[in-house]
């Protein structure tokens, strides 16, 4: 199953590189996305596959919370629809989630 991993382009902050050589042996595709809102506490960053929930974090570092992001992606797809009911293997990003939608 492929996700859809949005950051916001308009946030200051590192470079993806190391983002993106972590999610290599997942099926994430990340997606530049245009100001997400989230601008009062950059990075903003959404999480989406097919029916699956979306989640929307911000305050995220692309490259120090890395290892948190692919613990956050793998959950994700254990977990039933994308909801995950236990954030704790996410790590810091369980405290840098805003919204979680579910699916349609």
């Amino acid at each position: 199953m492929s996700v859809v991993l949005r950051l916001c382009r308009t946030c200051e902050g590192p470079d993806w590189a190391m983002l993106r050589t972590a999610l290599e042996d997942l099926d994430v595709r990340i997606v530049p996305q245009d100001c997400m809102n989230g601008c009062a506490d950059p990075v903003s960053m959404a999480l989406q596959a097919p029916g699956r929930a979306t989640y929307f974090f911000t305050g995220i570092d692309p490259e120090a919370d890395a290892a948190d992001i692919v613990a956050t992606i793998r959950t994700y797809l254990e977990a039933p629809d994308g909801w995950i009911g236990d954030a704790r293997p996410c790590g810091r990003l369980r405290l840098c989630l805003r919204g979680r939608v579910p699916a349609l």
